[in-house]
């Protein structure tokens, strides 16, 4: 179920600035126009319905893609690869006498 890859053909921004604002959105309790504010203290003038439309737009883009990376992350630490990640050791069985 592989979707098409994000299409920013006839946007006027940046895709790097449309993700950052359709993330700030979704990941933060955000108004449209709060994010809107925070664009324009960065010197990026959108207007709040331009950030509702990338986000009825990316969205769905950008959830497949942080599934697939978590996906990803999750077999590379459950294989024993893990790079900083230690699982806590087994207390050994000792027996008595």
């Amino acid at each position: 179920m592989n979707s098409p890859a994000v299409s920013y053909k006839n946007h006027r921004f940046l895709p790097l600035i449309i993700a950052r604002a359709v993330w700030l959105y979704f990941r933060f309790p955000l108004s449209l126009r709060m994010v809107e504010e925070l664009l324009l203290e960065r010197g990026i003038v959108v207007s709040y319905e331009t950030i509702r439309r990338w986000g009825g737009k990316f969205v769905a883009a950008y959830c497949q893609a942080v599934a697939q990376k978590k996906a990803v992350a999750k077999g590379y630490l459950a294989s024993g690869r893990g790079g900083g990640f230690h699982r806590r050791p087994k207390p050994l069985a000792l027996a008595r006498r």
